[in-house]
């Protein structure tokens, strides 16, 4: 497979030029000014290419729940929102706890053959809390573990998994909520869970990747941490930078202005590592019953850009730092760089056209958001994976 894409501003964490990216046997081959190839060729005049998203935050909810979410839908959603990689939860019906459905996934994903995933494992055995011996039966597809939505609640538990995932070369992805406070005080609830785990890690030496931190308490934590633990990354979601004040359903809440500011300071000074959407898609009569929950693959980027780049928070190449390159690095996949044999995956956006956003034309089942009505800058107009145009949303192909 060979296009070229042409006349386009092209931007990474580094880049920043007008020029060409040619892509073949889906791999970046060349880039730079006046490239000249006999192949499918896109007119990029007017767009910015950049290395497609990459999400490590996602529920697409197979098995068990395909009502509010399939791999076929979400991966859909995925390319519209300009995603061309995923790292799913294990939170679905059986819980992901052993290769047999791990296995199930992956060659689902395969022939689809749409977006490329990696399917997390549980940290204990059907999120029970205590067991941790199917670990030991995980291969090296598995790079990450996490009981996302409950969070380990035992002190113990969560050291001896921490030991498992050093010795076995794993990411413990942590849902920071103490079950016992957090009906009382959530903001407490989120911030003693990161502590402990932030020490826990310190201890152990464990990889560890914080999910959608929210306050400022925990951020100011991690900042002082990362200074000593190399092995402590974190992510913000899209609705904890755009909102605040806001009583919409989502674990964790969302905060303070305060805390919006606090998270936007993290990212100027990169204590925030990456955004994740924790995309999590809900049929309405579950949502109508308080699931918590945002269908957030679609609108991901036109949200940050907005609320990031052209509010003048951050460059563009910080955009992409966030949303692409650093998260392939913790994924350590060869995606999230405009860079000769990196993967020819690349998002077209146009920056100057409006969206306003609307649930229900979402190509996700969940049409949950708190957007509804909202107009942000930033439109995805093409997504292409491995050199083959997996979303078309405008452009014109000369072949």
């Amino acid at each position: 497979m060979e296009i070229l894409i042409k006349n386009c501003k092209v931007i990474d964490r580094d880049k920043d030029f007008q020029g060409d990216i040619y892509i073949e046997k889906g791999k970046i081959a060349e880039y730079g000014v006046g490239l000249n190839y006999n192949c499918k060729t896109i007119n990029g005049n007017g767009l910015v290419a950049m290395p497609s998203f990459i999400d490590m935050h996602v529920h697409f909810r197979e098995p068990g729940y395909t009502y509010k979410e399939d791999i076929y839908s979400g991966s859909k959603a995925a390319l519209k929102g300009g995603y061309t990689f995923v790292n799913l939860m294990a939170n679905t019906k059986p819980i992901v706890c052993h290769m047999k459905i791990v296995n199930n996934i992956l060659d689902k994903a395969n022939k689809l053959d749409l977006i490329d995933i990696h399917q997390v494992v549980s940290i204990t055995k059907d999120f029970d809390g205590r067991t941790l011996e199917h670990l030991d039966n995980l291969d090296n597809r598995v790079k990450f573990i996490s009981d996302d939505g409950k969070g380990v609640q035992s002190n113990l538990v969560m050291y001896k998994a921490m030991l498992k995932a050093k010795e076995k070369g794993l990411i413990i992805i942590a849902h920071e909520e103490d079950e016992e406070i957090v009906n009382i005080d959530t903001r407490l609830s989120e911030n003693i869970m990161t502590y402990r785990d932030i020490y826990l890690s310190n201890i152990v030496g464990a990889k560890l990747h914080l999910a959608h931190v929210s306050t400022k308490e925990a951020i100011e934590e991690i900042r002082k941490a990362k200074k000593t633990n190399p092995n402590i990354t974190c992510e913000v979601t899209p609705h904890h930078i755009a909102l605040f004040s806001n009583d919409y359903k989502v674990n964790p809440p969302i905060r303070e202005r305060e805390d919006v500011m606090a998270i936007i300071e993290g990212i100027q000074d990169s204590t925030i590592d990456m955004i994740a959407t924790d995309h999590a898609p809900h049929s309405m009569e579950d949502k109508e019953k308080g699931a918590p929950g945002i269908s957030g693959i679609e609108t991901a980027f036109s949200i940050c850009y907005t609320q990031l780049v052209k509010s003048r928070e951050i460059t563009l190449n910080k955009l992409s730092e966030l949303m692409s390159g650093n998260p392939a690095k913790l994924a350590n996949i060869k995606k999230g760089k405009i860079e000769i044999g990196y993967d020819g995956d690349i998002v077209l956006v146009d920056l100057d056209r409006k969206i306003i956003v609307d649930g229900e034309r979402f190509l996700s089942k969940g049409k949950n958001t708190p957007f509804n009505g909202m107009e942000f800058y930033g439109e995805v107009i093409a997504t292409i994976r491995k050199g083959e145009i997996k979303y078309n949303g405008g452009i014109k192909v000369d072949n």
